[in-house]
């Protein structure tokens, strides 16, 4: 459930708001508007990349939250098998389980940063919302292929595997440092590319 949730059901929900939350003001005209009510590309831009990533970790909460309630409902307080067969007992199971999903936050702030930069650059809310799936596809299916492993860790598909180590026996950390650097990464890319192409945009006949 972990890895269909953040790989599949999360990407798809923060590109659907992020994807159109520049796209809509270039498909509505209203960037013209908007920017003459005292408001500034800069401050508009950092407002709706704060809304954009706000939903995408509320959206992460909320799933996490369900997920964790309804398995301690349906499984009671039975220990969890571990990914190496190993056997963790039930309070120890939520802890590590709460923490793998808390490390879904670094790949899903990439992904939005990522529906963000598609939004501003196409100017398209299809655009916007079907790119970064599709390329998180892509990149899924290039992160499964033998012979990459230099290019693997680079994939931002990559960071949703970082978990794994958390419920491994015994316990391995360096896929989380690469999550930390590779999502940061992305994101950093993704914003200012969407910045500055948003800075420099004529929205004069919008």
């Amino acid at each position: 459930m972990l890895g269909f949730a953040t790989q599949w059901v999360l990407p798809l929900l923060t590109a659907i708001v992020a994807g159109d939350m520049f796209a809509s003001e270039d498909q509505h005209g209203t960037w013209k508007t908007v920017l003459t009510r005292s408001t500034s590309r800069s401050t508009m831009f950092w407002a709706k990349t704060a809304v954009a990533i706000a939903f995408a970790l509320v959206a992460l909460t909320l799933l996490a939250a369900s997920t964790i309630a309804s398995s301690w409902l349906i499984v009671g307080h039975q220990p969890l098998t571990g990914l190496s067969g190993q056997t963790i007992a039930a309070r120890s199971a939520l802890e590590l389980v709460s923490a793998s999903w808390a490390v879904m936050a670094l790949p899903i702030v990439g992904f939005t940063c990522l529906a963000l930069l598609f939004s501003v650059w196409s100017r398209s809310a299809a655009v916007g919302i079907a790119a970064p799936v599709v390329l998180g596809l892509v990149m899924q299916l290039v992160g499964a292929l033998g012979g990459i492993e230099t290019l693997r860790p680079f994939l931002l598909s990559t960071p949703f595997e970082a978990w794994h180590g958390l419920l491994a026996a015994p316990r391995f950390t360096g896929p989380l440092l690469d999550a930390v650097v590779t999502s940061a990464g992305w994101s950093v890319v993704c914003l200012t590319a969407a910045f500055l192409i948003l800075r420099r945009r004529d929205i004069t006949g919008g």
